[in-house]
Formats: structure tokens, C-alpha cells, sequence
């Protein structure tokens, strides 16, 4: 489930290792890092601003939201999550994933401060339980949640917990879930309403939590059934472990590969939604299995290594 590219070599576009449910991990971040300076201060000054999970930077509003600090901190923080924003996008439009950036949109460049373990968050926004990421941005109507990760923690690892991908996870779960049935979604309204409230967006990010549609609410479902449910939050079946060194990088869709961070403290996540139409791995996508329903699970299976 892990692909682990050698950034020394020529970098072929890693767009298909994505949709086909892989992590893809680079031991070395292939985007350059903040000075040790600016490292050193988001590592030991964000955390006692904090005001939610995490501190994070919205490009299309140019806003810096969570951070309760003196104008110059904000400044210096808002800086540093900018520029990073702006290497990961020029990396990963320009070399690892050209096919899967065409018309992307860019959600939020975030900095985690907090040790994962033992975080004390409700179940619902815990990272430490097992889950598909879905609802975080408004409505998607089926576009993927993909994430890029680096690890700035100088000295300790970032672990990860995954119980494999969302086909495999809703053939066996869905019905438990409550969405087994094929989905239907809200079509043209659905979308044009999520249209206005992203021109909202702009100013007020926030809005985002109040857009949804038919696809993205079955996907909210399926995720907290996923935390709440001990049949599935307490088995431990098909259950595997990362470890993600210091500053290494790695990016995943989210929507399709399951995961749990349960170890590791102060790491970038930059997160974009990528159009639906520029996947061509149909079995892989949540938004074309929710349209067969469990229909799906006769097609020929592809395993995944």
C-alpha cells in the first residue's frame, strides 16, 4: 500500500499510484522546507495560540485562521504557511501530478503543533480513530480529498494506522453503515448552491461547513459510522502501520485510503480538491462506488499490493 519514491531519480507523474488507493512517500521532502528559524518557531510558538485543531491558511481568502497571537506572530505564521503552500503546489503541479492538478482547487495549507496522542478531541474530530476524510471543505460532489504531508518534527516520527481502502471497506461495511443502496445525487441544483456559497468562501471560510450535497453526506456517514461504531472502530482486522520519518513528505487521497494518525507532533497538511474528471481508475473512486451501491462489489476485484 506504500510506494516509496527515490527523489534522486527522474519523477514520473505519481497520479495513478494515487488513485489506485497508495501512499506515496518520499524518505527526503521533495519540497524545500522552512529555515531553521521559521521551523524552530512554528515548532515552539503556535501551540499556545492554538484556538481549534490546527493553524491553517486559506490561499483563495488569503486568510490565517486558529491562531489567537500578537500581529507580528500572525504575520510571521501566515508567511511561512503561504510559502510552503506555494512549493507544494508548484511541486506537484509541475512534476508529481500533472494529470490530477488540471483545474484542482487549493483548500487549506495547515500546521499541526499538537501531539496526536492522547489528544482528548471528540471522536468525530479525532485523527487517532480510523476514517476516509469527507466534509471538511463543503461539498466535493464526488472530486477527491488529497493531501500532502511532511513531517517537520526534527527527532520523532509521525505514525499511521490504515485498515485499507474505501472499496474493500464499503463492500464489507456499507450495509452496517446504512448506505448500501446506490446514491442519487442532487444533480445541477446541489452544485449550483455549493457555487454560491464558495463566492462566500472567499471571505468567510467557515461557510464551507454548511455546503452539502447527496454524495458528500453518504461519505460523512460512512466516516462516522467508521469513529463511532465499536464493530469497526475496536477490530483489528486488515489493520497496518506507517512510520514517517523526520522530514520526510508523503500524499495520499483521503477519501479512498483510510488512516488514523495515533503518533507525532508539529507537520504540515496541504489539502486540494481534485476534479472527479481527471480520475481515470473508476472501481477506485468513492463517488462512482456509491453510485452502484453494492452492486459493486461483483466486479472483478484488482488487489492492491
Amino acid at each position: 500500500m506504500l510506494t516509496t519514491v527515490d527523489r534522486t531519480g527522474p519523477l514520473l507523474d505519481l497520479s495513478a499510484e494515487l488513485e489506485q488507493g497508495r501512499i506515496v512517500y518520499f524518505p527526503g521532502s521533495p519540497v524545500d522546507l522552512p529555515a531553521a528559524g521559521d521551523a524552530e518557531f512554528l515548532r515552539t510558538q503556535l501551540a499556545r495560540g492554538l484556538k481549534g485543531k490546527n493553524v491553517s491558511w486559506y490561499p483563495d481568502a488569503n486568510k490565517l485562521v486558529g491562531l489567537d497571537a500578537a500581529p507580528e506572530d500572525r504575520e510571521r505564521t501566515a508567511r511561512i504557511l503561504r510559502q510552503h503552500s506555494q512549493r507544494v503546489r508548484d511541486f506537484l503541479t509541475t512534476q508529481a501530478i500533472p494529470r490530477l492538478a488540471q483545474g484542482w482547487k487549493a483548500g487549506t495549507c495547515s500546521f499541526r503543533p499538537m501531539q496526536e496522542k492522547g489528544r482528548e478531541l471528540s471522536a468525530h474530530a479525532s485523527n487517532e480513530l480510523v476514517h476516509v476524510d469527507a466534509g471538511a471543505y463543503g461539498a466535493t460532489h464526488g472530486d477527491r480529498v488529497l493531501r500532502f504531508f511532511v513531517n517537520l518534527n526534527p527527532l520523532e516520527d509521525r505514525v499511521w494506522l490504515t485498515k485499507g481502502g474505501f472499496r474493500e471497506l464499503y463492500e464489507k461495511h456499507a450495509r452496517a453503515a446504512g448506505i448500501s443502496a446506490p446514491l442519487r445525487d442532487d444533480g445541477a441544483l446541489g452544485k449550483l448552491y455549493s457555487s454560491a456559497l464558495r463566492a462566500g468562501m472567499r471571505a468567510f471560510p467557515m461557510l464551507r461547513a454548511v455546503d452539502s450535497s447527496a454524495y458528500d453526506r453518504a461519505m460523512r456517514k460512512f466516516h462516522n459510522y467508521m469513529k463511532d461504531d465499536p464493530s469497526f472502530r475496536d477490530n483489528q482486522e486488515g489493520l497496518q502501520r506507517f512510520a514517517f520519518k523526520p522530514f520526510s513528505a508523503w500524499m495520499v487521497l483521503t477519501d479512498t485510503v483510510s488512516h488514523a494518525c495515533i503518533e507525532g507532533q508539529h507537520a504540515f497538511v496541504d489539502t486540494f480538491l481534485v476534479p472527479l474528471r481527471n480520475c481515470t481508475a473508476r472501481d477506485y473512486a468513492p463517488f462512482h462506488i456509491l453510485a452502484r451501491g453494492l452492486q459493486g462489489a461483483s466486479l472483478p476485484r484488482r488487489e492492491i499490493a
